[in-house]
This record gives structure tokens, C-alpha cells and sequence, in this order.
């Protein structure tokens, strides 16, 4: 990442925070992306219509900005097979840990759930470390 953006950062998080919100209060339900996308890779798609236009956003919205050329299509940070492999850990991590960054950070927090808390902290304590073993003892530049 080259560039400190808090205009659209604070931008994003405001969006995500809204859409939980709305989530919670108008559906009461939680917005939880790897609980939703592992009950639909399960079969389970009891969720209802809200879960489907959930997964179809969720894979439409790249796209469409991809498309709209607000960003590059071009990503070498890693080969394919190291992005899947990755993509299968965090998977696995989100059924180990009970949910992912959005179920936890976004929702359990703004609930007062404890368990969401220590989660969250495990997962942000988690980055700080990997990130200081990675840049500063393996001198890998991120």
C-alpha cells in the first residue's frame, strides 16, 4: 500500500458500520460474511433472499469496480496458488475461531460480546506480530 487515504478509509468503515446496522436492526440478523459463505458452500441456503443478494454483491462489487477502472487489474503481490492457499486458511480460521473479522470486529463488538472482543484483539494482535516478524526479522518488504 503507497497511500495513506482517511477520507476514504473513514468512508468505508461508515458504509460497513451502516450495513451492519441496517442488517441487525431491519433483519436482525448478523452480518457475518464467513458464516454466511460457509452455509451457502455447505448447501444451506435457508438464509433467505437477503443471503443471496448478499453473496451476489459480494462477488459483483469487485468486479463492477474492477470493470469501472477505478483500480488496476493487474495484482502481483503473490502467485494464484499462494492466494488460494490463503484464502483456505483464513477459511479454516473463521470455522476455528467462530466467525471472521466482519461477524466479530464489526457486529460482536458493537454488541458488547465478550467473546467478540478477545476475538477481534486475537486477530488484530495476531497481524501486528506477523507483520513485525515478516518486515523486521525476515526483512521481507510489505
Amino acid at each position: 500500500m503507497t497511500e495513506f487515504t482517511p477520507g476514504l478509509s473513514a468512508l468505508g468503515g461508515a458504509i460497513i458500520g451502516l450495513s451492519a446496522a441496517l442488517g441487525f436492526v431491519g433483519l436482525g440478523k448478523v452480518t457475518g460474511v464467513s458464516g454466511i459463505v460457509g452455509r451457502a458452500l455447505g448447501g444451506d441456503f435457508g438464509f433467505g433472499r437477503w443471503g443471496l443478494m448478499f453473496l451476489i454483491g459480494l462477488i459483483a462489487a469487485p468486479l463492477l469496480i474492477m470493470a469501472s477502472g477505478w483500480v488496476d487489474h493487474g495484482f502481483d503481490a503473490a502467485p494464484s496458488w499462494a492466494i488460494v492457499v490463503a484464502g483456505l486458511m483464513v477459511g479454516w480460521g473463521t470455522r476455528m475461531g467462530s466467525g471472521c473479522t466482519s461477524g466479530h470486529g464489526i457486529c460482536g463488538i458493537s454488541r458488547f460480546s465478550i467473546r467478540s472482543i478477545v476475538a477481534t484483539l486475537t486477530f488484530v494482535g495476531s497481524g501486528v506480530v506477523t507483520v513485525f516478524v515478516v518486515k523486521h526479522l525476515m526483512g521481507v518488504s510489505l
